[in-house]
């Protein structure tokens, strides 16, 4: 199973794909806004998206699960 984590520590306003969808290595899965800022946080791997940790509204840590990925 791989993860896909926060890289910074902020507010999740997008999620750019779907339990079931299949992302390539460096595709934009989620939006954060941290500190007035929108930042892209990138799949680093290819796979099958399995699970999404996170909703539209939430607060993360950096290092917290966005997205499990399996393949």
């Amino acid at each position: 199973m791989k993860q896909i984590v926060a890289n910074m520590a902020g507010t999740v306003i997008d999620v750019l794909v779907n339990e079931g969808d299949e992302v390539q290595g460096g595709a934009d899965v989620v939006m954060l806004e941290s500190m007035k800022m929108e930042v892209p946080v990138a799949a680093e791997v290819s796979g099958k998206v399995t699970a999404i940790k996170v909703n539209v509204g939430d607060f993360v840590n950096e290092g917290d699960v966005l997205i499990e990925l399996e393949g």
